[in-house]
C-alpha cells in the first residue's frame, strides 16, 4: 500500500502536507469518526482524497452543490482518480453508467448530495457496496445553529447507523465550538478525534468602511487592483447586474453572477474566472463555494453579510496563494435594518429566524467594533489572538485610542451579577445607560444599585465595550445564547487585581494610541 506522502506526491505533485491534513488523514486511516475544521483555503478536499486512494473500496462524498460536486469529479478524473458525481440533473443514461461502475468497483471517490444519499432506494444498493469511508463536506449545515442550516443535513444520521464501522469524516471551514458539538451529536458519530486549524489568514488585510458613496467606494478599491481578479458580494441578484455595470461603464471587466441567471451564463462566468480570467464577478452568496482560484486579490462585500461565518468564508476566498489581499466590507446600520426586515417577512424560516436575528446582530457588532477586526474574528470562532494589534485591519493600521478601562469593566461586571443569569449584552447596556424603555420598568431593573450609573455614556458604547470584555476572557458569553456569564477573571477586576483597556470613546482625550509596528500595507 503506498503511504499518504507518496501518494500525495503522484497525483497531486505536493512534497509535504499542509497543517493538520496528515493528522486528520491517518486518523480516519486508522478507523476513527473524525471532525475537521479548516479555513478555507487549508485543502480539505485532500483529507479524504488522500484516505480514499489509501483504503481502497468506495468513499462516499456528501455535498451540498450540484456544480460543485460535478467540478470535483472532473477535476479527479483530470489526475486519473475514478471518481463520480451521482445528481438528479444526470440523464438516464448517465445514472445507469454511474451505477453500472459502482457495481464493478471502477469508481473510488463518489459525490452525492445528502437527499439523494438517504433515500430509501439508494440507500440500501450502498450497503451492497466496498464503502471504505464517508466524509461530509459542509458539515455545519447539520447544526441549526450554524449559518447555513439545511434540514436534509438532519438524516444523515442513518449513515452511521447503517455503517457501523465505517469511519465518518466531517469537514467545514466555518464552525464555532457550539456547532462542532452539534456536528458530533446529530451525525451520531463515535468518539470522534478532532482537528481544528487555526482561523487566521495572516495575508488577508480587513477593512470595514462606513458606505456613503458605494459605487465610487468600489471603483477606488478595484483601481487599486486594476488587471487583478476580485470578487464582490451582493445581497440581491438584481444588485450584482447593475454593480456589474457600473463597473463595466468604468472600464472594468465585470460580469454578474446569482442563480436566477441561466445555468450556461454561470458555467460561462464561473469557467472563465477560474481559468484565469482577471476581472471582477459581481455575485451573490452563490458563488464561491469550491472555486479553487489562488489569485484572488480583494473580496467586496458590497452590502452587510447575515453572519460572522459567511462574511468570513466569502473573505477566505481571497489570497488563496498566501499573497496579500483586501477585504472590504461597505457597511451602514441601513443595510442592517434592510437584512433584519428580510429576515422578520421570511415565513420559511420557522424557529431559525432567532438564530439569524442574533449572526446579524453579531455582524453588526464585528462592523461597529472599535477593536481590531482579526482579533475579533479569532474569538468569534474560539481562538485567541495574543496580540494587542494584528496591524492589517482599518482598526490596527489607524491606530487605537485605548485607555485604562477597569473602573468601567468593574461597573459593567457588577451590574451583570445583579441581572438575572444568562441577561444578554444589550440588557446590561441598557440598566447602565439608564433606558426608560417599559420592559425595564416592568422587571423592576430600574430599581437595581446599577441603573443609571453609566455616566454620560451610550448604550451602543456599552454594548462594544462588553463585547471587547467578552473578547478578553473577562466576560463569557453562554453556550448557544447571547447570555452574558462571568468567569475567573471577572473575579480578578471586581477585586481590583486587574487591570482593564478598553476602546475609547470618540472624543476622549485621556486616551494613548497604540500604534502597530508593522507597516501598512496597500
Amino acid at each position: 500500500m503506498p503511504t499518504p506522502e507518496e501518494i500525495l506526491r503522484k497525483y497531486w505533485g505536493y512534497t509535504r502536507f499542509l497543517p493538520h491534513q496528515k493528522e486528520i488523514i491517518s486518523s480516519v486511516m486508522k478507523g476513527h469518526d473524525t471532525v475537521g475544521i479548516m479555513a478555507t483555503g487549508s485543502g480539505k478536499s485532500i483529507c479524504y482524497q488522500v484516505p480514499a486512494l489509501a483504503l481502497g473500496g468506495l468513499t462516499v462524498v456528501i455535498s451540498p452543490l450540484i456544480s460543485l460536486m460535478k467540478d470535483q469529479a472532473d477535476g479527479l478524473n483530470g489526475r486519473g482518480i475514478p471518481a463520480a458525481a451521482y445528481t438528479g440533473s444526470l440523464g438516464f443514461r448517465e445514472k445507469a453508467a454511474v451505477e453500472r461502475d459502482l457495481k464493478g468497483n471502477a469508481v473510488r471517490i463518489l459525490f452525492i448530495s445528502p437527499e439523494k444519499c438517504v433515500q430509501p432506494g439508494f440507500l440500501p444498493r450502498l450497503r451492497e457496496l466496498p464503502v471504505r469511508l464517508i466524509a461530509i463536506d459542509e458539515a455545519h449545515c447539520i447544526s441549526a445553529w450554524g449559518h447555513d442550516f439545511r434540514p436534509e443535513y438532519r438524516q444523515l444520521a442513518v449513515l452511521k447507523r447503517s455503517f457501523p464501522h465505517v469511519p465518518v469524516l466531517a469537514l467545514t471551514a466555518t464552525a464555532i465550538p457550539e456547532v462542532r458539538k452539534d456536528i458530533r451529536e446529530q451525525l451520531g458519530l463515535i468518539r470522534p478525534r478532532e482537528f481544528v486549524g487555526s482561523f487566521d489568514r495572516k495575508n488577508l488585510r480587513y477593512r470595514v468602511v462606513m458606505k456613503h458613496n458605494p459605487v465610487v467606494q468600489l471603483v477606488e478599491i478595484a483601481a487599486r487592483h486594476r488587471g487583478k481578479p476580485g470578487i464582490v458580494y451582493c445581497l440581491s441578484k438584481s444588485g450584482t447586474e447593475e454593480i456589474a455595470g457600473e463597473l463595466q461603464r468604468r472600464g472594468f471587466r465585470a460580469l454578474a453572477y446569482h442563480a436566477g441567471l441561466p445555468k450556461p451564463v454561470r458555467e460561462k462566468v464561473q469557467d472563465e474566472f477560474t481559468a484565469g480570467c482577471s476581472g471582477i464577478v459581481c455575485a451573490t452568496v452563490a458563488f464561491g463555494m469550491g472555486i479553487d482560484k489562488p489569485d484572488v486579490r480583494f473580496v467586496v462585500h458590497y452590502d452587510v453579510p447575515k453572519s460572522i461565518e459567511g462574511y468570513y468564508q466569502e473573505t477566505g476566498r481571497a489570497g488563496r496563494d498566501g499573497k496579500q489581499a483586501e477585504c472590504v466590507l461597505l457597511y451602514s446600520r441601513a443595510d442592517v435594518d434592510r437584512v433584519r426586515s428580510l429576515i422578520a417577512a421570511d415565513r420559511t424560516g420557522g424557529g431559525n429566524a432567532r438564530t439569524a436575528l442574533r449572526k446579524l446582530g453579531e455582524m453588526a457588532a464585528f462592523c461597529e467594533s472599535g477593536s481590531c477586526r482579526r482579533k475579533f474574528l479569532l474569538a468569534y470562532f474560539g481562538e485567541e489572538y495574543a496580540q494587542e494589534s494584528c496591524g492589517s485591519c482599518d482598526r490596527c493600521e489607524a491606530g487605537r485610542e485605548l485607555f485604562d478601562g477597569t473602573d468601567i469593566a468593574a461597573s459593567i461586571i457588577a451590574c451583570a451579577q445583579q441581572l438575572p443569569a444568562g441577561s444578554g449584552a444589550g440588557l446590561i447596556a441598557d440598566v447602565l445607560a439608564g433606558s426608560r424603555n417599559a420592559d425595564i420598568r416592568k422587571e423592576g431593573f430600574d430599581l437595581l444599585p446599577a441603573y443609571g450609573t453609566g455616566g454620560s455614556y451610550s448604550r451602543k458604547q456599552y454594548r462594544a465595550w462588553v463585547g471587547e470584555l467578552v473578547r478578553s476572557g473577562v466576560l463569557g458569553r453562554e453556550g448557544r445564547g447571547a447570555g452574558i456569564t462571568l468567569t475567573e477573571k471577572s473575579a480578578a477586576v471586581a477585586a481590583g487585581g486587574l487591570r482593564v483597556m478598553l476602546s475609547a470613546p470618540p472624543g476622549t482625550v485621556k486616551a494613548r494610541r497604540i500604534r502597530s509596528s508593522i507597516s501598512r500595507k496597500g
